[in-house]
């Protein structure tokens, strides 16, 4: 998966993610206004500090950076600091205050932004055995599978907290598949352990321990369509994320830098706190102004698709705020 993603070659190498899947970003202007509210309370929150950080993991064409910057006030907008996080090369014609790394900021102050980023980090399948589970082994040319050895300690350890169904002390499940979410978790706390002061939140296709997919959940994508999750490098390969156990993750990581508040819940219920409704405009103003009633119909429209609880509005939407600097090291004596 990491080779047939990011390898020489690989998918995201290659692709754009709007080319293959629609996200959020794509689906309307108002997903980068409503975080451009969540950048104007983390700014107020800081004091209005000289620079905040806007930090956009996995930023694909930088629409969101974008989007966002252009959304907020004047002020904050030249007090931004934004920085694109993205293995892909730099698009073309990206406005020249975005800057485009491969990392993450060392130490951030400010927003973080991970739309659809975790359920591209790569990870290892495991299924159930009547001896307990064994990774998952793939031809990466044809996509034939068989079974291998038993995962790591670390990996047995996270499946027994977090997919239980699957772990060494389940029984009678045979046949059933867990994604280990371990690599996600990681790659979470590497960002959690950065952010000084602020708040990261994280977008994503997800489920809880007390529901996980028996089966699991890896898919292929290519060009609008589901496809076999071959790992040649043909298609974007995906997997739903434990966004549980990656806020569980996030916590322990930013524990030594302040004090750590979580909200985990789906992007309908954030969105609507940001005061987002998907409301049709009332059809007296297509009389008064009819121009103005078309643009409200299509902002109402693109609000709609975005709360949407069987699409977009699904997805789940974690939240984690820092609230003090790192504690200054004790003098020696």
């Amino acid at each position: 998966m990491q080779n047939a993603l990011y390898g020489d070659g690989g998918f995201y190498q290659r692709e754009r993610p709007n080319r293959h899947f629609r996200t959020s970003v794509h689906a309307s202007p108002a997903f980068a206004h409503a975080l451009a509210l969540v950048a104007c309370q983390v700014d107020d929150a800081l004091g209005h500090p000289p620079v905040m950080d806007l930090v956009d993991i996995g930023s694909g064409d930088g629409l969101l950076a974008i989007g966002v910057l252009g959304a907020v006030p004047p002020d904050l907008a030249a007090r931004l600091r934004v920085t694109a996080v993205d293995l892909s090369s730099r698009p073309p014609g990206l406005d020249d205050r975005i800057a485009w790394t491969s990392t993450p900021p060392a130490e951030i102050a400010g927003l973080v932004v991970a739309n659809e980023w975790l359920d591209n980090v790569p990870l290892d399948v495991a299924e159930q055995t009547p001896s307990g589970p064994r990774l998952v082994l793939v031809d990466p040319a044809t996509g034939d599978e068989r079974l291998g050895p038993v995962p790591d300690p670390a990996d047995l350890a996270w499946l027994e907290r977090w997919w239980p169904m699957c772990s060494a002390g389940a029984s009678g499940r045979a046949g059933h598949r867990a994604e280990i979410g371990r690599p996600r978790d990681e790659a979470w706390a590497s960002v959690m352990v950065r952010l000084t002061r602020g708040t990261a939140i994280a977008v994503d296709y997800s489920h809880h321990v007390d529901n996980r997919p028996p089966q699991g959940t890896l898919t292929g994508y290519r060009a609008g369509s589901i496809v076999p999750a071959v790992p040649d490098g043909s298609c974007d390969i995906t997997a739903h994320v434990a966004l549980d156990a990656v806020a569980d993750a996030g916590e322990r990581a930013a524990g030594g830098t302040g004090t750590v508040t979580t909200r985990l819940t789906t992007q309908r219920e954030a969105l609507r706190a940001l005061g987002m409704r998907g409301v049709r405009p009332a059809l007296a103003l297509a009389h008064d102004d009819p121009r103005g009633y078309l643009r409200a119909l299509s902002r109402a429209s693109e609000e709609a698709e975005l709360i949407d609880p069987s699409g977009l509005g699904g997805f789940g939407w974690l939240s984690q705020s820092v609230s003090a600097g790192r504690p200054e090291p004790r003098p020696r004596r």
